[in-house]
């Protein structure tokens, strides 16, 4: 059984802020879900969720649009795709670090078209 433990990290709001580290969480047999899931993105479609995680580990504390609070310590990092979908991927905070749990595509809603 797993249990989490939620931490806040504070991040300074001066311009030198320092980077938080990412880490894909991993199971018990090695896998890494998160990073295996961006593999299979197309390469823009993972460029774009690589570069909204960034902004988190460097901006931290970041509010909506880009970061939602689940609850529980838990945050969904929100990004709009090139291929018109969206993508969530879950996070949390541990000892100074951000934990990727898990990442998914929504599929039940496609972006309209800006006119």
């Amino acid at each position: 059984m797993m249990q989490w433990h939620h931490e806040w990290c504070m991040v300074s709001d001066g311009i030198n802020t320092p980077k938080i580290p990412l880490v894909f969480y991993r199971t018990a047999s090695g896998n890494e879900p998160v990073r295996d899931w961006l593999k299979e993105l197309d390469r823009d479609d993972r460029l774009e969720v690589g570069g909204d995680l960034q902004r988190v580990q460097y901006r931290w504390p970041v509010g909506m649009p880009l970061c939602r609070p689940m609850g529980g310590g838990l945050w969904e990092v929100r990004t709009s795709l090139p291929s018109r979908t969206i993508a969530r991927v879950l996070i949390c905070f541990h000892d100074g670090l951000i934990y990727a749990l898990h990442g998914f595509i929504k599929r039940l809603r496609r972006l309209r078209r800006m006119i």
